[in-house]
């Protein structure tokens, strides 16, 4: 009878060769998921927008990773055609942490999500990772038990996420509750309120605060000095791009009901209501949607920045 994988075998990693030198080196890498490449915006937007991610992390001094699976390997550093066939999107699994061995194992092309970047980040050396919104308890799940794997992985894996909040269309006390649980320290920048992705104030709160970018680096250092799993960095959408909750309430309640009818269930749920949304607001969410990711890959940049100026002096 076989037996199992040794624990400190190597990962079936294959990084790019500027994401293998900058961590050799010691400078900021920022990761980037591939689902919301894959699932979230429509082909060519979603390919612009990541490249408008990747420049901002550029801009701020740090080196952008795009994570995904790739014929058997889990690759960091995705750029090129590659990156444009995961903007088309045809056929790529939406991967979270129990798929990762089944879609490695099968050498199909996967789209890493929130957990499941945070995984690959992880094994990767990197430890600052810019998304839009973390997945959360859905509305309803106190029946369903519909709760997304990001929350367990942030209690676990020692990267920090920074995203604008949760996705609106989530159970808000609820998801911060489960962060409560699993031990996840939720950090707003230059803010107390939690945002709600498309909404800079969710009337929910942080469990702390950070000013800047050194600030940021001191707390993810102390918070890892103990050995502890991942911190959530809430930073609300650009105001300019900023929708009011009222109205996101009104399309979350019209898009919850369609989804119903539809009988949109499990993995399907997000990318269609996030769709629905989409037509819905006459394209006001698209646009808060990429304004979000964009700033929030930036802010990224400049925390793995810092974090790297302090642990080259320490």
């Amino acid at each position: 009878m076989p037996r199992p994988a040794d624990p400190a075998s190597k990962p079936p990693l294959s990084l790019s060769a500027e994401v293998a030198e900058a961590l050799a080196a010691g400078r900021a890498v920022v990761a980037l998921e591939t689902t919301a490449i894959a699932h979230g915006l429509p082909f060519p937007d979603n390919l612009a927008l990541a490249g408008r991610q990747m420049a901002a992390i550029r801009a701020a001094g740090a080196v952008p990773a795009v994570i995904g699976l790739w014929r058997g390997r889990i690759a960091v550093g995705i750029e090129g055609d590659r990156l444009a066939a995961f903007a088309e999107g045809r056929g790529f699994a939406k991967v979270s942490r129990r798929d990762l061995g089944a879609i490695l194992a099968s050498g199909a092309p996967g789209a890493t999500t929130v957990a499941g970047t945070m995984i690959c980040a992880a094994l990767a050396g990197i430890r600052l990772f810019a998304t839009g919104g973390i997945g959360g308890v859905h509305r309803g799940g106190e029946t369903t038990l519909d709760v997304s794997a990001d929350l367990t992985e942030l209690g676990r894996t020692p990267v920090a996420v920074v995203s604008a909040g949760a996705k609106a269309i989530l159970d808000l006390p609820r998801t911060l509750e489960v962060l409560e649980s699993e031990g996840v320290p939720v950090v707003g920048w230059r803010t107390d309120a939690f945002p709600a992705f498309y909404t800079v104030d969710s009337g929910l709160g942080c469990s702390a605060r950070v000013e800047d970018a050194a600030g940021a680096a001191a707390l993810l250092d102390a918070h890892w000095r103990l050995g502890l799993g991942g911190v959530l960095i809430a930073n609300p959408v650009p105001a300019a791009e900023a929708l009011p909750r009222p109205q996101v309430e009104g399309w979350i309640a019209q898009a919850l009901d369609d989804a119903a009818r539809r009988g949109v269930t499990g993995k399907a749920v997000t990318p269609y209501l996030l769709a629905r949304l989409a037509e819905i607001s006459g394209g006001l969410t698209s646009r808060s949607n990429q304004a979000l990711l964009e700033d929030n890959a930036r802010v990224a940049a400049e925390i793995a920045v810092a974090l790297a100026a302090r642990e080259a002096t320490a």
